[in-house]
């Protein structure tokens, strides 16, 4: 077997650097039982790279390519012409000649053959670079064949290609060329099938396009296309596409575009019978590939023959379980609104501190809600206490997921027993009068956890650290799932839940807990929000430190504002605000996120706004404000109640819930910020994440 030519009987995905992506999936597709694949052969890099390192012009001009940015369009046009021409006009080794000749002999010269060009750097897994070389159709004789490839060789070196190597980074002197040299298929109908669904990213549906002639002219984009779905063996939805004009090979070599009769323009390319059976290949095909594809097919006389499969790289990743069953994910960050992608590191911390069925795709975190749909009790818990109420889209998605009936098992109704999180459904239901008291109990308790870690961490090092701080996760996590904080937190959350219920049921009043929740005690996140307002008030008599923090960059920049009028007062104040809230910064759920008191310029644009768009003592004003609001609609429910049937006791009723909510709503961002307080003590003694 010569190295320069291989059968596709010898191929398989471990020749990708022999064959590229097209002919390493090629070489696969023809090994699936059942799989028709026309035959032919690869022209391997290693005939590729001679002919480049044996010609040192191109070598010189390779050089300047990889110098140039992609906005330097007139230089990328003149190099890589230049380098085309030469490929062009350079005569083909007889070494290489005789095995391509010998291929040819085998499969029968005197075919029509599709030459295309198949890179090192395409139909890769995590990135697609289809299209970017050239393919020439119903290409017959050896002498055509052999100036087709040179020409393959040479579409390595478009601009378009070389304009998307730089803007993915691959470097032109790595990527290297292949050319697959396959029989022409003649189709009566021919497109692209896809596993799951592109558009959607349902995996249990497949979506296929098909045209009458040629796929090629569908591939490009030249011709409409009917648009087929599948699921389970069904077709579930199609669009049938005018279909004006077609691609056919010519007798004698190369194609041309034709007009379809008209009685035949608005017919299925494809009846039910061959939709159905071209999903059941591309189910067998993706089953052997262990991933989503993207295949092109062609039908000969009601036969399928595949002429490619890569991956579907436009996919957004799903977590990934242990059995086929339907699974129901929300996302974390989208709850959290962080929606970035989170390192490695941010992922295992959060995962150590859950008790919810968490999983991980694309960088994010999603928890599995499949089994607390399933089950009624705890299906009413979700979608109308805890997901459902703090996010009415989640709520219509849960709700439609359920009313379709055949995507999760739901089962019977049972007695309330216990979530996956070792909670029943009645403790989502608390409603307790608390002493107030209890929420600056246990703020007392998770400050002086906090102090505690700090103190004991300082004797930790090496794997000790490690094993201290998976310690203190643990307790920090059993802390958090208390009865108490648990309780005091839901107490809140049904509170506001039955007074926005309530008060649009008997007043037709919208949302009335949000105005009678602000300016609540111990709300942290509404106190920083407050403080910050103070670092303004520090800063806004001094002239000199405004300006600075103007042009600032550098996140050393608090000893500087020392040299400035007002620098002390400047720096005492955010240094107070640091201390209490440094260990904050967006997406915060991720330890490994800079946090304020390691990156304080994030704070700096957000205290210049506060200086320009609000007056001196707007933190007093603000709070008061709050308040007036709360206690006015407080007033005119109460009052407006009165004037009901049975006003006395709604009244009463409503008094009780407005005292649960004022008291502890304010609790609910604590235990967060209890956990952002303990990453932040790990961070600091791990080091630079």
């Amino acid at each position: 077997m010569s190295s320069y030519v291989l059968g596709f009987q010898d191929i398989d995905q471990t020749k990708i650097g022999i064959v590229g992506g097209k002919g390493a999936n090629l070489g696969e597709l023809s090994k699936i039982e059942g799989i028709l694949v026309p035959d032919g052969f690869c022209i391997s890099t290693v005939a590729f790279k001679r002919i480049i390192e044996e010609t040192p012009s191109i070598q010189e001009l390779l050089d300047q390519l990889s110098l140039l940015k992609m906005d330097e369009r007139d230089k990328i046009h003149e190099l890589s012409s230049a380098i085309r021409r030469i490929i062009e006009g350079i005569t083909i080794p007889e070494d290489i000649h005789v095995a391509i000749a010998h291929f040819l002999s085998s499969l029968g010269e005197e075919n029509a053959y599709a030459v295309r060009s198949s890179a090192t750097a395409e139909d890769l897994p995590t990135a697609s670079f289809a299209g970017q070389q050239d393919t020439y159709l119903n290409i017959i004789g050896k002498e055509e064949i052999l100036k087709h490839v040179s020409k393959c060789w040479a579409s390595l070196f478009t601009e378009r290609a070389v304009i998307y190597r730089l803007q993915n980074g691959f470097d032109h002197h790595k990527v290297y060329l292949s050319v697959v040299v396959q029989k022409m298929i003649f189709p009566q109908a021919a497109g692209i099938l896809f596993t799951a669904d592109p558009v959607t990213g349902h995996r249990k549906v497949t979506s296929i396009d098909a045209s009458f002639g040629l796929g090629e002219a569908l591939v490009s984009g030249r011709v409409n296309a009917d648009n087929y779905k599948v699921r389970n063996g069904r077709v579930i939805d199609k669009k049938i596409a005018t279909k004006k004009l077609a691609i056919y090979a010519l007798k004698d070599g190369g194609t041309e575009e034709q007009e379809i009769e008209p009685e035949r323009q608005n017919r299925q390319a494809l009846t039910d019978d061959q939709i159905v059976q071209l999903e059941r290949i591309g189910r067998t095909i993706k089953a052997h590939f262990g991933s989503p594809q993207d295949i092109e097919w062609c039908l000969v006389n009601d036969t399928f023959y595949m002429v490619q499969s890569r991956p579907i790289t436009t996919l957004f990743p799903i977590p990934e379980t242990n059995d086929q069953e339907n699974h129901v994910f929300v996302s974390v960050g989208h709850n959290q609104m962080m929606t970035d992608a989170m390192k490695p590191l941010g992922l295992s911390f959060f995962l150590l501190m859950t008790h919810a069925p968490m999983y991980t795709a694309g960088g994010r975190l999603f928890v599995d809600v499949t089994a607390t749909l399933a089950s009624p009790a705890s299906r009413e818990t979700i979608l109308n206490v805890t997901l459902g109420k703090s996010d009415p889209l989640i709520k219509d998605a849960l709700t439609t997921i359920i009313e379709r009936g055949n995507f999760i098992q739901l089962l019977p109704d049972e007695s309330p027993g216990k979530s996956r999180t070792g909670r029943s459904p009645a403790d989502f239901q608390t409603l307790n009068d608390y002493d107030p008291a209890i929420v600056t109990d246990l703020i007392q308790q998770s400050q002086t956890s906090i102090a505690t870690l700090k103190q004991t961490i300082q004797t930790k090092s090496g794997s000790d650290l490690f094993d201290f701080i998976l310690e203190d996760i643990q307790q920090l996590k059993q802390t958090n799932a208390k009865s108490q904080s648990f309780g005091v937190f839901m107490t809140a959350m049904n509170a506001s839940s039955w007074i926005n219920e309530k008060m649009n049921e008997w007043l037709g009043e919208k949302n009335a807990a949000d105005t009678l929740s602000q300016s609540v005690p111990h709300n942290i996140t509404s106190e920083m929000g407050l403080a910050l307002l103070d670092v303004a008030d520090a800063i806004r008599p001094y002239p000199q430190v405004i300006e600075y923090l103007q042009q600032v960059k550098e996140d050393n920049f608090l000893g500087e504002l020392l040299k400035l009028e007002g620098g002390q007062e400047a720096q005492n104040e955010i240094a107070t605000f640091l201390d209490r809230y440094g260990m904050r910064c967006a997406g915060e759920i991720d330890i490994t996120r800079p946090r304020w008191s390691e990156k304080p310029t994030t704070l700096v644009p957000m205290i210049l706004s506060n200086i320009r768009n609000l007056e001196p003592g707007e933190r007093d004003r603000r709070h008061e404000q709050g308040q007036r609001s709360a206690f006015k609609k407080e007033q005119e429910l109460l009052a407006r109640l009165q004037q009901l049937p049975d006003g006395e006791q709604k009244v009463n009723e409503t008094k009780r819930m407005i005292r649960l909510l004022r008291s502890f709503i304010g609790y609910r961002e604590y235990p967060k910020y209890g956990i952002v307080s303990h990453y932040f003590v790990y961070r600091t003694h791990l080091g630079s994440i």
